[in-house]
């Protein structure tokens, strides 16, 4: 398209890639456990036609699995009423209606989950039905111990700040703002033993340097100091009543959406902004990216925490064993709670979708095709866009070598934005790697020929920036 990269795109016909690994073993599992989900529910349905619906969608999302799985054209998506279907059937005409092992990853993974969504949005009695929300909420509720982790050590850190006769050194100030930031980067990653104990104490006495070292060595950039740098001069030379706002392009709901929520938190607490502004997807998106509803359901969830954790909701197959809470955690919860919804009803914290962020367009696309998000982000004091497809729309997905500069590899996106990209690697593109790291990676990891197979796991992450206002 116009506004793309000269470099080519992942293809999902490469089998030395990760994309040819998801067309042939993700996607299937995934349109699987979605047909399971809507099998379900139809079971339990109420009315002949809602019924009838319910089991057109599992003949219709079965007709797909079929169509991946035996590498089928492509054919254009039905209409339903929103504008993005246009955008989508423009590109797939331009790219000759390509087979599923035969594009680009990146619009063909875009193409799966629209055409998915469509067999809903064309529906009379299941539109607003989300396929992977039973998952969201199972995740969720299994990652109860990490949760009351994080909240209690929120509710130290908030009521710490607003003590009287308590003082931070601009240094401790700086490691609480890293920690923050490395919690919302592993945050959808397994292993968060990488992350040092986030007490006030640890932060008061600059203890924990050891294991933040080990936390470090897995970030193979990290912009970070920079980061704070900016957002902290924002914060000295701010005038009175001015608002300086940070965005967060949301990934994954759960416990990944917690820990956003933790962060926004923090920055709002800390004064390193004024108003959060989270923008989440408007369709079920990548199996767990966060919507609207996943928002209120972790607000609900942390408002009655008794109810959510210690109670199987009616009818689920949930296997997550119920948990017993003390009437402390309870509270620390309630404390998160009352914390986060002040702000959210005071205006501070903010939901925002926009259909542009389900579209299959590149970021690189974004300043040329979106007017309206092009003003609003290039109002923000900092981007933040979370996790591995949100990297992937940064990069254009597109086969960079993986020394290449991070402003050279987001396009557009390096004018008058400030951009912050927090992600853990689960795809093969890579940018801003010091020389001969790509190639340690693979010798340690044992990859042969052309596969990046070290990038595919989310053992190893990225934190870059662009400060696209200076």
């Amino acid at each position: 398209m116009e506004y793309d990269p000269k470099t080519p795109p992942y293809l999902t016909s490469d089998e030395n890639s990760f994309a040819y690994i998801s067309a042939r073993d993700r996607w299937p599992v995934i349109i699987t456990q979605a047909i399971d989900d809507i099998f379900q529910a139809t079971r339990k349905a109420e009315g002949p036609e809602k019924i009838a619906e319910g089991k057109k969608i599992v003949e219709q999302l079965a007709k797909l699995k079929y169509e991946v799985q035996h590498d089928r054209q492509l054919t254009p998506l039905p209409e339903d009423g929103e504008p993005d279907i246009a955008d989508y059937n423009r590109e797939l005409e331009a790219l000759r209606n390509p087979k599923w092992f035969g594009g680009p990853w990146l619009y063909i993974e875009c193409y799966l989950y629209r055409r998915i969504a469509t067999s809903f949005s064309l529906s009379s009695h299941w539109k607003s039905h989300d396929v992977f929300h039973r998952q969201k909420l199972s995740t969720f509720r299994s990652s109860l111990p990490t949760v009351l982790e994080l909240a209690h050590q929120y509710e130290q850190i908030v009521s710490t700040m607003h003590s009287k006769g308590v003082h931070t050194t601009p240094e401790q100030e700086k490691l609480l703002f890293t920690e923050m930031m490395e919690i919302c980067l592993w945050g959808n990653a397994t292993d968060l033993s990488l992350l040092t104990s986030l007490t006030y104490e640890d932060i008061q006495k600059l203890q924990g340097a050891e294991a933040r070292k080990r936390a470090e060595k897995n970030i193979l950039a990290n912009d970070l100091p920079e980061v704070y740098e900016v957002l902290s001069k924002l914060r000295e030379n701010a005038q009175p009543g001015e608002e300086r706002t940070i965005d967060i392009v949301l990934d994954n709901s759960g416990f990944e959406l917690f820990v956003d929520l933790i962060l926004a938190g923090y920055v709002l607490e800390a004064n390193l902004a004024t108003n959060v502004i989270l923008h989440p997807k408007s369709i079920p998106w990548f199996v767990s990216d966060v919507l609207p509803r996943d928002f209120f359901d972790l607000l609900s969830a942390l408002q009655d925490p008794l109810k959510f954790f210690s109670e199987s909701p009616e009818g689920s197959s949930d296997s997550t064993p119920a948990a017993s809470l003390t009437a402390k955690q309870v509270s620390t919860l309630s404390h998160l709670f009352n914390n986060l919804s002040t702000h959210h009803s005071e205006g501070r914290l903010v939901i925002r979708p926009n259909l542009f962020w389900t579209t299959s367009h590149s970021y690189h696309r974004l300043p040329h095709v979106n007017e309206e998000l092009k003003a609003d982000l290039q109002a923000s004091q900092l981007v933040i866009f979370k996790g591995d497809l949100n990297y992937r729309k940064l990069m254009a997905d597109a086969v960079w070598p993986p020394t290449t500069p991070f402003r050279d590899a987001i396009g557009d996106m390096v004018k008058g934005f400030r951009v912050l990209a927090l992600r853990t690697c689960k795809a093969d593109v890579v940018v801003g790697l010091l020389e001969g790291v790509d190639e340690r990676l693979r010798k340690e990891t044992g990859d042969t020929g052309k596969a990046r197979k070290w990038a595919w796991g989310g053992k190893w992450a990225v934190v870059q920036f662009s400060d696209g206002k200076n």
